[in-house]
């Protein structure tokens, strides 16, 4: 049996869907649905998203956890910069408020979570495909860190970047930029399998049965465990990022570089 659920977000004259949500045998299998922009963040999906796993994490019948992106594509672009684009540093702070939020709903979850990568993972969703327990993708996959490019300071990214990485690399992506192929990221150990883009879902649900059959209570201490042991550096990362994302929205640099990468990409299109 197949169940299907919605996280929808209603508009005055219209109802878009950001989040959806299929139950497969053990497997709540969530994607990231905003194809159109390479399912680039904005509020309502960063709060739909939480609202998935709150409700994953809640049902007896869930025992393994798969996000993915809808598309061929990407996993996730990163932050939408037509949101950010017009941040003050109130704004920029209360940014940050919502992406702990939803960290603090990955990190503290019982039940493993698997990265179905389906392209891109770039910014923040690098960040968040880090956070999961197992990334599955094909040859396609890139990964990377490329914020400075737009003016965003990075924070929450070096640190879980750190975590699994060590500095130097961590040094290298948030000052380059640059992003990875699918085979330097499984050389670092950030990609657990390669498997045909066609088989990506497939692979993550056979693994995603494997590990719901492990005893539950096991797997529970194990993630807090781990949760644990990540917790201060993580606080601290927040700390910062609210500190710097005040700093640099005075000074108004993410904005104009925001509008100018906005800009050139508007001007390919049309070329």
């Amino acid at each position: 049996e197949i169940r299907y659920f919605v996280s929808q977000y209603n508009t005055m004259d219209h109802m878009t869907t950001f989040i959806l949500t299929e139950q497969r045998a053990s497997c709540r299998v969530i994607t990231l649905n905003r194809p159109e922009v390479l399912n680039a963040w904005h509020a309502q999906m960063r709060a739909d998203l939480v609202c998935a796993l709150d409700a994953a994490e809640e049902d007896d019948a869930v025992g393994a956890i798969i996000v993915t992106g809808a598309g061929e594509r990407a996993f996730g672009a990163g932050q939408d910069l037509n949101e950010t684009k017009t941040f003050d540093p109130d704004r920029a702070e209360l940014w940050i408020g919502e992406w702990e939020r939803l960290y603090d709903r990955i990190r503290s979850l019982s039940k493993p979570l698997i990265m179905a990568l389906n392209g891109l993972a770039a910014g923040s969703a690098f960040q968040v495909a880090l956070l999961g327990d197992f990334r599955i993708g094909h040859d396609g996959v890139k990964m990377g860190q490329p914020e400075i490019n737009s003016g965003i300071a990075s924070t929450t990214g070096p640190w879980i970047m750190m975590e699994m990485i060590g500095l130097a690399r961590t040094t290298d992506l948030t000052l380059s930029g640059r992003m990875m192929p699918a085979s330097e990221c499984v050389a670092i150990g950030l990609i657990n399998r390669i498997v045909p883009q066609e088989e990506v879902l497939a692979a993550a649900l056979a693994l995603g049965e494997e590990l719901a059959a492990k005893p539950r209570l096991a797997m529970k201490l194990n993630k807090q465990r781990f949760r644990e042991v990540t917790e201060a550096r993580f606080r601290d990362a927040l700390a910062s990022g609210v500190r710097n994302q005040r700093i640099a929205y005075a000074d108004g640099e993410p904005n104009r570089m925001m509008e100018r990468f906005l800009s050139a990409r508007a001007a390919r299109s049309a070329g």
